[in-house]
C-alpha cells in the first residue's frame, strides 16, 4: 500500500511541477510565413485554467490546404498536440508560434500536452 501512495504522490508532484507558472523554455524560432490560405489560433494569458476556451478560437473552420498557426501569448509554455497521429508542436514557449497544414477535410481535435484540460478543434471543410 505504501508503494501505491508513493507512486500517486510522485505523479501529483510531477504534474504540479509541470503546470507551475515559473516554467520556461527557450524561445521558439518563428515559423515561416505560410503560402496559401492561413488561419491563426491564439493561446491567451491564463490559458491553463480556461479549458475549452483556452485556444481562441477553440474551433477554427478552414478550407483544405490551410495552414493554421498557434501563437502563444501566455507567460507559460503550451503545446498543440493532435489527439490522434497528426501533429505535435512540442513546447511552444511564451511568444512562440507553431504552424501545421491541413490538406484533407475532417475534424481534428487537439489539446495541450502540458495542460490536458486545454482543448480545441480544427474543422476542415
Amino acid at each position: 500500500m505504501l508503494s501505491v501512495r508513493l507512486v500517486v504522490v510522485s505523479i501529483v508532484l510531477t504534474l504540479a511541477i509541470a503546470c507551475g507558472g515559473d516554467y520556461s523554455s527557450p524561445a521558439t524560432a518563428p515559423s515561416p510565413t505560410p503560402a496559401g490560405p492561413a488561419a491563426s489560433v491564439v493561446i491567451p494569458a491564463g490559458a491553463e485554467v480556461l479549458g475549452k476556451t483556452a485556444y481562441a478560437p477553440d474551433e477554427v473552420d478552414v478550407a483544405p490546404g490551410t495552414t493554421v498557426t498557434w501563437m502563444n501569448t501566455d507567460s507559460v509554455a503550451h503545446t498543440s498536440t493532435s489527439d490522434v497521429a497528426g501533429w505535435n508542436s512540442g513546447t511552444i514557449a511564451p511568444g512562440g508560434r507553431f504552424s501545421a497544414s491541413f490538406s484533407n477535410a475532417g475534424t481534428y481535435s487537439y489539446h495541450c500536452a502540458i495542460h490536458p484540460g486545454m482543448v480545441g478543434t480544427v474543422v476542415v471543410r
